[in-house]
């Protein structure tokens, strides 16, 4: 069954199309690409047009170009339009349009991947489910995840990032969700901000996309939910919070083993689940999911059940036994907020000496050395026996942590990867937690070079 007929992606965005075609799929990387998909030529670090020849040899069944490229013939299968990401736009536009589905949108400074998985893999056996690919959250990547929602979707998750203001209201309006959630407000992207309100209205303007009677979700227990619900009062929506004192909370959660068993309150109801995770603040969104799937008319306790079948994306706080260690690799990103989680999921654990690994926290602004230096006061630091710090910011952080805990301090992550063997025991707990571009995850590389790893759900023999 076809995606878009040539005629209707033509009608869609204005373009014309060179001959009568079909896709399946839509692309924008000739190296993922797949026969019968539309590649769709962004111009970003490289001008996708460039690619397009090769796009069409290895079987797409279009390429969407505001130009005939250089080695295409003109008469091979194209849409042409005068700029390619206002049509990819338009195509994401015209593919919610003809959804008749629910659309669930979710933003926040934390969590929005690993919640947005959480969703999707929770609302398994209630219908036909899309949700974006990766960390598919931005000005081309929520125009790409609309416009491949087939058009009987019964449940779409749309997941929602910013880097600078502004950047979040115009997704919003175009994804027209029937709820919206944000995970969390965190010192992120401080730079962009200048202060934690500047985040918060931000990710509050999620809830101007909202279609009427649209549902927000928030979390209760923030200095700014106050004008986080302001935000979601002016839009007209039903609220909900989330939280220790919200309509949907947990009301027991108990870690063992590297999974957590939660019995939660959720808008009246009363449902256990078990989180593959020993991460508190896991288990705090999986509340506020399970909140935003019934809000959309999902079956509650069904998706309870299935969210044991979820487990943490690579790279964002998985529980890995490591060859005699047991590994936290939470390297994709920190800032204070979840740099904290990490420390406290670190503390929760049980069973050997713990060991933190981190790397610089970015974009924080004028305030980044206090902030990594701050994080010696976090009451979950107290419970780790021994920090390695790699990166200049970090070396605040290294500095004011008692010389009891203090280990090694190297200029950068690669640096301190190559002596690996001087940064853990058998034995140890080991958390890495960093900044993508810190590279702290260099650290998790040379770890599981030198140990077998068995990630959860593997058997040994």
């Amino acid at each position: 069954m076809s995606l878009w007929t040539s005629q209707d992606a033509a009608a869609a965005t204005g373009g014309r199309a060179t001959r009568d075609f079909a896709i399946t799929g839509i692309s924008i990387d000739t190296r993922t690409i797949q026969p019968g998909d539309l590649f769709v030529a962004l111009q970003a670090a490289r001008d996708g047009h460039d690619f397009v020849a090769q796009a069409l040899e290895k079987g797409a069944a279009a390429a969407l170009v505001s130009r005939i490229p250089e080695g295409v013939a003109p008469d091979a299968p194209l849409l042409t339009v005068p700029d390619v990401l206002p049509a990819l736009e338009a195509l994401g536009r015209a593919g919610r349009a003809r959804m008749q589905g629910k659309v669930i949108a979710i933003t926040g400074s934390v969590g929005k991947t690993s919640t947005k998985e959480m969703a999707r893999i929770a609302l398994a056996g209630q219908g036909r489910i899309h949700a974006a690919e990766a960390s598919y959250n931005n000005h081309w990547g929520v125009p790409l995840t609309l416009a491949r929602m087939p058009a009987d979707t019964d449940f779409a998750i749309i997941e929602i990032g910013m880097n600078h203001p502004g950047e979040i209201e115009p997704l919003a309006r175009l994804a027209r969700p029937h709820v919206a959630m944000i995970t969390t407000v965190a010192a992120a992207h401080l730079e962009a901000f200048g202060a934690i309100e500047g985040i918060a209205r931000e990710k509050g303007a999620i809830f101007r996309g909202l279609l009427q009677p649209g549902t927000a979700v928030l979390p209760e227990d923030l200095g700014v939910t106050p004008l986080l619900r302001d935000y979601a009062d002016e839009a007209g929506a039903i609220v909900i919070g989330f939280g220790e004192h919200g309509m949907a909370r947990p009301i027991k959660a108990e870690t063992g083993d590297g999974v957590t068993r939660v019995c939660a309150r959720v808008l009246g109801e009363t449902v256990d689940f078990t989180l593959a995770t020993a991460g508190s603040h896991f288990v705090m969104n999986a509340v506020g999911v399970l909140a935003a799937l019934s809000a959309a008319g999902a079956d509650l306790a069904e998706a309870a059940r299935h969210l044991s079948d979820w487990h943490p994306p690579l790279g964002r706080g998985a529980v890995e036994d490591l060859g005699g260690i047991r590994l936290i690799d939470d390297a994709y990103n920190s800032n204070p907020t979840s740099l904290a989680a990490g420390l406290a999921t670190l503390a929760r654990l049980t069973g050997g000496r713990r060991v933190a690994i981190l790397g610089d926290m970015l974009e924080l602004g004028p305030d980044e050395i206090a902030l990594h230096r701050g994080m010696a006061d976090d009451p979950s630091m107290a419970a780790v026996d021994l920090v390695h710090t790699a990166g200049p910011r970090m070396r605040a952080l290294h500095e004011a942590l008692p010389e009891t805990r203090r280990g090694l301090h190297a200029a950068t992550a690669a640096e301190l990867a190559e002596r690996v063997g001087e940064l853990v025991a058998t034995g140890d707990i080991v958390l890495v937690k960093g900044s993508k571009s810190s590279k702290v995850s260099t650290v998790v590389d040379a770890l599981r070079r030198t140990r077998q790893s068995t990630l959860p759900g593997e058997r040994t023999a």
